[in-house]
Order: C-alpha cells, then sequence, then structure tokens
C-alpha cells in the first residue's frame, strides 16, 4: 500500500549563508511528514531526496521499508531539485555556468528543519539511496555527535572517478545544446535532454537488466521506445538548470572535502593523500552504520561502497543481489529488494 499523500510543507530559512560563500536569499525547504513524532521525539527518520526526486517519486518507502507505524518520517528534498530552493525557483542564477550549492549546505538547512520544526536535535535515522546516501554521510562525519544510525543506500561518500565521467557526460550532453549560452539556457534543451535521458538509461539500469529483456517486460517494444518513453519524461518534466545544479553537487560529494580534510593544501588528518583524507573523515563517523550497495550498480559499484564500509567503525555492508543496477535502491516495484532493506534497516534500529 503507498502512504496516504501527505500535505507538502515549506520551512522558510530566511537568507542561508551557503558554506562556499555567498547566500540564499530567502531560502526555504520543501519537506513532507509521514507518521507521528513521539512524545519524546524518539522515532524521527530523516529522508533526504535523491537525484531528480520530488516526494511523490520516493515517499514509496514509507510502509514497505520504513514503516509510518514505528517512525515519523521526514522526507525533505535536497536544494536544486525544484521543490525546495532551486536555480529555477529563487535563484542565484548558475555563477560560471555551475551552482554554489554543495551537501554542506543541504545538512545545515536540514539540520534547523528538525531542530526549530520538530525540536529534533537527533534523528534516530538517516536514510538515503544514491544523492541521499550522499547526504546521510555528509550528517555523519559533520555532525558525529548528532547523527545516531545511518543506513546509505546505493551511494558513496565520496564521488568516484569513475562516477565523475558520467556525470560530466551527462552535464556535457546538456550544455552541448545549441540553447546554452554559456550561463544559461535560452529555451528548452529537447536535443540536449534526449542525449541525457540515452546516458542516464545505459548507466543506471543494467546489462543484466536488458539481458533478459526488463525493458520488454516493462511493456516496450525497443530500447528506443524505453527512453522515449519511460527516461526522458522523468528529466523533461524539469527545469534544466535544476538538473545541472544537482549534477555540480554530486560531482562536488566529497566528506573530506566537506570536513575541511583537503588535498589540495595538505592539511588536516589526511596530510594531502585523498584516500588518507576519505579515512580520516569516515573515521569520525559515531553512528551506526549500514551500507548496502546494488550488485550491479555502475555509479556506486559494491566494491566502492565496501571499501568505504571497511573505513567505517563497526559499519555493516551487505549487497542487494538484483539486476536492477541503480534503481535496486529504489525497487518501487521489487518486492524482494524491498524485504532485503526493511530487514537492514530492522537490524540497524534494533535497539
Amino acid at each position: 500500500m503507498p502512504p496516504s499523500p501527505a500535505i507538502p510543507r515549506r520551512f522558510a530559512l530566511g537568507d542561508f549563508p551557503l558554506a562556499s560563500g555567498g547566500t540564499l536569499r530567502s531560502a526555504w525547504l520543501d519537506y513532507r511528514v509521514y507518521g507521528t513524532l513521539a512524545g519524546d521525539r524518539s522515532n524521527l527518520v530523516l529522508y533526504p531526496s535523491s537525484y531528480g526526486a520530488w516526494p511523490e517519486d520516493i515517499d514509496w518507502v514509507v510502509g514497505p521499508i520504513l514503516d509510518p507505524q514505528r517512525w515519523c518520517v521526514v522526507l525533505v528534498s535536497q536544494f536544486g531539485n525544484g521543490r525546495s530552493s532551486s536555480p529555477s525557483n529563487a535563484g542565484p542564477d548558475l555563477e560560471d555556468g555551475r551552482w554554489p550549492v554543495d551537501h554542506r549546505d543541504n545538512v545545515a538547512a536540514q539540520r534547523r528543519l528538525l531542530e526549530e520544526v520538530f525540536q529534533v536535535a537527533e534523528p534516530a535515522l538517516i536514510y538515503g539511496w544514491s544523492m541521499g546516501a550522499q547526504q546521510a554521510y555528509h550528517w555523519a562525519v559533520l555532525e558525529p555527535q548528532r547523527t545516531r544510525r545511518i543506513c546509505c543506500v546505493c551511494g558513496t561518500a565520496r564521488t568516484t572517478a569513475h562516477n565523475r565521467v558520467f556525470l560530466l557526460s551527462l552535464r556535457q550532453a546538456l550544455t552541448a545544446d545549441p540553447h546554452w549560452d554559456g550561463l544559461r539556457f535560452r529555451g528548452v534543451p529537447e536535443q540536449g535532454l534526449r542525449t541525457f535521458a540515452l546516458i542516464y538509461a545505459s548507466w543506471a539500469a543494467s546489462q543484466p537488466f536488458y539481458r533478459r529483456g526488463a525493458h520488454r517486460q516493462l511493456g516496450f517494444a525497443s530500447v528506443e521506445a524505453y527512453v522515449e518513453q519511460a527516461w526522458l519524461p522523468a528529466y523533461r518534466r524539469h527545469d534544466p538548470h535544476d538538473l545541472l545544479a544537482m549534477l555540480d553537487v554530486w560531482m562536488a560529494n566529497d566528506v573530506a572535502a566537506a570536513a575541511g580534510i583537503s588535498a589540495t593544501d595538505g592539511t588536516g588528518d589526511g596530510a594531502g593523500d585523498p584516500d588518507a583524507e576519505l579515512a580520516a573523515a569516515l573515521g569520525r563517523i559515531r553512528a551506526r552504520t549500514a551500507v548496502i550497495a546494488g550488485r550491479h550498480d555502475l555509479y556506486f559499484t559494491p566494491d566502492d561502497c565496501q571499501a568505504e564500509a571497511a573505513l567505517i567503525r563497526g559499519a555493516h555492508f551487505e549487497v542487494l543481489e538484483s539486476d536492477l543496477g541503480h534503481r535496486a535502491g529504489n525497487p518501487r516495484d521489487a518486492p524482494v529488494e524491498q524485504r532485503q532493506l526493511r530487514a537492514a534497516v530492522d537490524q540497524l534500529c534494533a535497539d
């Protein structure tokens, strides 16, 4: 059963200072609430959004994975997704073609939301898939005393070189469109969006997914029809400036840099070695941690996820044996994967 529709809510942040400098003027967070907050405020689960996801795309998790009878689930839209402050609705514009926001800002804004609206300083769990997992990692590194548990599904604490190639290809696809003038789009980048959707469809779903003809089982006569009818509409609905903004946040994803452990200046515990810096950052985590990878996820491979999990004290690591690729971590119509994720959450929160 899908959750009952939740009322869209807006948390006004005022003029919000960005970690990299500058300000989001009259900023806000869009959020939804499912379930009831306990009297002692001990059952709040923060559920940050993934790339391009609006609440109605991912709120199915409430029920199959996050039980609203047990948890008060706060689903919050990340900056840039078109529902919270984004280039399309609030500015600032893409400066030099890029947006000056990163996950430090998402965490800071979410912290204020929990404290000022819910009077919760320490959420019971932060659950995230993909870019949501990135935000969960940032919470655990930047707010180690406030973060009790994190469940990071198909996401990494630092964007890998291979993943960056994927992101750069998406950015190039959009900005190669003739409507891009170097700073903004002067029309709908239809050609760029089509290439964008093709790239996404080739990475998000796995080779075994296509090998067994899963796209045909979903009712599409060809891969071309699958991209045109299932993938392109998902991105065409977004303002393309928002798509670029979220890509920029994803590319900048690095908990070591966010924590001030920088490879460029040699400061901090890692002394200029990126691998040592990541280890130092993840070593700050005090939260009980579950890291869950998809067997055929091309963005965040099991090897990459497991290597990070090994740097986190006491982290539990497991793999979703699924051919859904990256979407194994968002298995709306896959009950086997849903049950595994629910079991992982239940185990993580057993005490």
